[in-house]
């Protein structure tokens, strides 16, 4: 199970972290990744994040904003977004799978998601 937390509302140019903590089993031999789905559109990459080899992903849209990483200790990933804009807003949700090691091959693989958060709303308003 994949619990999330960190949504919320947020003015454009703020920040948030979103929170991903793994229950029943560790992220030690999975991939995490961040997805969202805005109103009206398929559901998107955001970043993805490799136990496995500390590797990282980041779509185009929030590359140089966002940072992926993991606590150990916490089995928690967190999504760090920077210099929010209005098209982040979308419900995020959090998935993993061990199909691979590899951070950029989950992130253009949605479908072998194995496991899936319950999604969280983020709004950026003024």
């Amino acid at each position: 199970q994949l619990v999330e937390s960190g949504g919320g509302s947020v003015q454009p140019g703020g920040s948030l972290r979103l929170s991903c903590t793994a229950s029943g089993f560790k992220f030690d031999y999975y991939v995490i990744g961040w997805f969202r789905q805005a109103p009206g559109k398929e559901r998107e990459v955001v970043s993805c994040f490799s136990s496995l080899d500390g590797t990282t992903y980041y779509a185009d849209s929030v590359k140089g904003r966002s940072t992926i990483y993991r606590d150990n200790a916490k089995n928690t990933v967190y999504l760090q977004m920077n210099a929010l804009k209005s098209e982040d807003t979308a419900v995020y949700y959090c998935g993993t799978a061990s199909f691979t090691a590899s951070a950029r091959i989950l992130c253009i693989m949605e479908h072998r998601v194995s496991f899936w958060g319950e999604g969280h709303q983020v709004s950026v308003s003024l």
